[in-house]
């Protein structure tokens, strides 16, 4: 049902009136209990520079990132500052480049589009529109988007928007509370009324035993039709939230913990291969986040997955073709000397990314994304086939490091 408020913030201007009486700052007490890294609002991840200005969560997903910062048991979203603050932080941080650094909103402890907090998610959107920025925008919800936001979010003229709905499917109440029918709904609605948006089905998290049986599978791939692409992938399934469902009781997927996504091979077979059987059309399915986003608005991997080549085998022949377009192997020297601006140092550069030492995470990205090109730790590797993922699930034979 669509509320007083959500009609008064279904426009950039009702949205900064909204705000006035929404999501108060966190008091010092709750400053001082919360982990250092949620206090950090920008950080640099692989779909961009994010932004997270808000924290705080009623929904009570099983395997949210928020337990890894031992904040999953904070309900009520709390502001650490303001948007224009948070805006200015954006933009002024030496990581961030005018229309090139893609960004995402409130994707680590909140989600943007609960009532509370959707006035403070349009108005950031705004604040950056006025800045007549053209850099990719994502914002990823699981939450209910209604007629009036598909409104506001046509009504923005320079920044790329992609709206990324999350969907799992999964009916274990303990696991997901959340009706994933809501999820559904959402995505219907948003991708029926885009018009300057995109949307995504971000089909997530995929996991054995609790959404892959074929009845999930065909109904997530019939929702694919409302999408202008679809993102598949597996579950962190990180200590934090091992740890938690074992305190829950909660049936454990896997065996271990991992660093990466899990997302075993004999998944995302099954996977592909219902998906090429089926008769009935859906949106083209990707590997990776990226991906999907820039082939919604027509652009070039801005992630430079094309190096990867294993993992364009799914791609639509004319994404392929604009991303082998525009892949270009950086010259040594300039890889070399970013490498070391950044602190750290080239190792070398081969036909599927540029390899250096010394740099972490949020330092590599810069690089990918400024030379839309693969920046990957020699540390590290990635191994043939398995698009970044866990070992777990994958047979010896794909674990062959790459060159």
């Amino acid at each position: 049902m669509t509320t007083t408020a959500d009609r008064q913030a279904a426009s950039p201007e009702g949205a900064a009136l909204a705000i006035r009486r929404q999501v108060p700052l966190v008091t010092e007490a709750e400053r001082a209990s919360m982990r250092p890294e949620l206090m950090d609002v920008i950080e640099n991840r692989k779909s961009g520079l994010s932004a997270n200005w808000i924290v705080g969560c009623p929904l009570d997903c099983g395997y949210c990132v928020r337990h890894l910062f031992d904040n999953f048991g904070m309900k009520v979203p709390r502001a650490i500052m303001r948007e224009a603050e948070a805006a200015d932080l954006l933009t002024g941080h030496p990581y961030f480049q005018p229309h090139v650094t893609p960004i995402q909103l409130l994707n680590r402890a909140t989600d943007p589009m609960l009532p509370v907090v959707k006035p403070h998610t349009f108005e950031m959107l705004r604040l950056l529109d006025e800045r007549e920025l053209t850099n990719h925008v994502l914002v990823i919800s699981r939450w209910r988007v209604e007629p009036e936001d598909c409104a506001v979010l046509n009504s923005f003229r320079n920044i790329k928007i992609t709206l990324l709905i999350t969907y799992s499917g999964i009916e274990h109440e303990q696991v997901e509370p959340v009706d994933s029918t809501i999820a559904a709904t959402s995505l219907r609605t948003a991708f029926e009324l885009a018009e300057r948006y995109r949307t995504i089905l971000y089909w997530r998290p995929i996991v054995p035993g609790l959404n892959d049986g074929d009845e999930h599978l065909s109904r997530a791939l019939d929702l694919s039709r409302y999408a202008h692409a679809t993102v598949f992938t597996g579950l962190f399934y990180k200590d934090q939230i091992r740890a938690y469902y074992r305190d829950h009781g909660l049936p454990e997927p896997y065996e271990e913990g991992a660093r990466r996504k899990v997302f075993p091979e004999s998944l995302e077979q099954r996977i592909l291969g219902v998906a090429r059987s089926r008769s009935a059309g859906g949106s083209p399915l990707f590997r990776k986040t990226s991906c999907a986003v820039t082939y919604a608005h027509g652009d070039a991997d801005y992630n430079g997955h094309y190096g990867i080549r294993e993992l364009c085998d799914i791609c639509p022949a004319a994404q392929v073709q604009r991303c082998a377009k525009a892949w270009t192997p950086p010259p040594a020297r300039e890889a070399a000397a970013m490498a070391e601006a950044l602190d750290g140092k080239l190792v070398t550069i081969n036909d599927r990314a540029v390899v250096v030492e010394g740099l972490d995470e949020q330092r590599r990205y810069v690089m990918q994304h400024s030379l839309g090109f693969q920046v990957h730790d020699v540390t590290k590797p990635h191994h043939l086939h398995r698009h970044g993922r866990a070992e777990i699930g994958w047979p010896a034979m794909t674990k062959e490091t790459t060159p």
